[in-house]
Formats: C-alpha cells, structure tokens, sequence
C-alpha cells in the first residue's frame, strides 16, 4: 500500500492525500513535521535530504516534491483524466503548476507567515503590504483565466493544476486580508466544493 510522510495540516501533504482520494487510491499515512516524528531525523533525511513534507513510499519507490507526486500518482494510477498525455493538454496543466508551485506560493508565503502564523519575523507592516499587493496581483491572474476557461484552470476539464492551485485558493480565503473582488475565482472556489476529496482535504474538511 502507498505509504504517505506528512502531517494532513501541510498544504503540500494535502495535494497528496486529495489526489489519491480522486484517483481512489488507499494509503497510509504517517505524521511527520512539525510537533509530529521530526523530518530531520537520520530516518527521513535517508528519504528526503531536504527534511520537508511530503514524502511517499510506493513499495521500493521514494519520492518528494509534492508536485511531481502528484504527477507520478496520476501517471501510475489510471489519472489520464487528471493529467492527459497529450502534449499540449498536458503542458497546459504543466504550466498552470509550475506558477503555483513558484510564484503563486511565493505571493501568498509572507502574508500566511503574518497573519495567520503570527509569525514574529514577518510583522513588518511596509513588508506586508507588498505581499498583500502582490498576492492579489496574482490572484487577479487567476481570474483572468478562470474567466477565459470558464470551469477550470487548464481548460473545460478539472486537472492536477486544480489540486496543486485550489489549496491556495483555500488559503487566499482563509487568510484575513481585504480581498478584491474576483467573481470567477469564487465561482470555482465553490465548483471546487462540490468535489468530495477538496471538502475533505482542500478545505480542511470544512463544507
């Protein structure tokens, strides 16, 4: 059975766990991180040198980084749905990945470390209202596509880049800043819900 290292609170350990619900593939799953089994023991860093969360097992197979995870999860699992093999279908939802996995959680990182963290070195108030300005910046990108899709990120069909960007969307209306008002992205924030695996892992468990 997949044996999954990760505490369920951690945004990436979510897009694990939610993949597999809609890929219905079983797992275990083991606390590791922060007040759990510490990530920089000698036994996880033989798994992951760099001491984070997630981390699988798939039998003899290791691997980390969430989002190719996630991608070896739907290649291994029957999820062509979730990520064609067409090569433009699937470089769209590459494409939609990689800028949550580099600058949408870069936007979103200071402002999260501040307000909900409460985190003592991110109080600067000058600091955090660049952050604000460029999280909504890149939300208001979101918008755009999601106005020009019309359903989902990568296009009409519900798609891995949907895993990887909704749990930031979850973020961005859990986190207490003003929110401009960005109509699609609400719309699929609710489309999302309707979803079983995103009530259970995306918005942490909440309707």
């Amino acid at each position: 059975m997949l044996r999954v290292l990760g505490k369920a609170s951690s945004i990436n350990v979510r897009k694990v766990l939610w993949t597999c619900a809609e890929l219905q593939v079983p797992f275990e799953r083991e606390d590791w991180g922060s007040g759990f089994q510490s990530t920089t023991s000698e036994a996880f860093l033989a798994l992951n040198p760099n001491a984070m969360v997630p981390v699988i097992e798939d039998g003899d197979f290791v691997l980390w980084e969430s989002n190719s995870i996630i991608r070896y999860l739907a290649s291994s699992y029957g999820g062509e749905a979730l990520y064609p093999s067409a090569p433009r279908l699937r470089a769209r939802v590459d494409q939609w990945m990689d800028w949550q996995a580099t600058d949408l959680n870069g936007a979103w990182s200071y402002v999260f470390m501040s307000l909900v963290r409460q985190s003592p070195a991110h109080q600067d108030p000058q600091a955090l209202a660049a952050a604000c300005r460029n999280w909504t910046r890149n939300m208001t990108i979101l918008e755009g596509q999601l106005q020009r899709t019309g359903a989902y990120v990568s296009g009409e069909y519900f798609s891995l880049a949907d895993i990887a960007i909704g749990l930031s969307v979850n973020r961005w209306f859990q986190t207490p800043l003003e929110h401009a008002p960005l109509p699609a992205v609400e719309a699929y924030y609710q489309r999302l819900t309707e979803r079983s695996g995103y009530r259970l892992h995306g918005r942490n468990g909440t309707p």
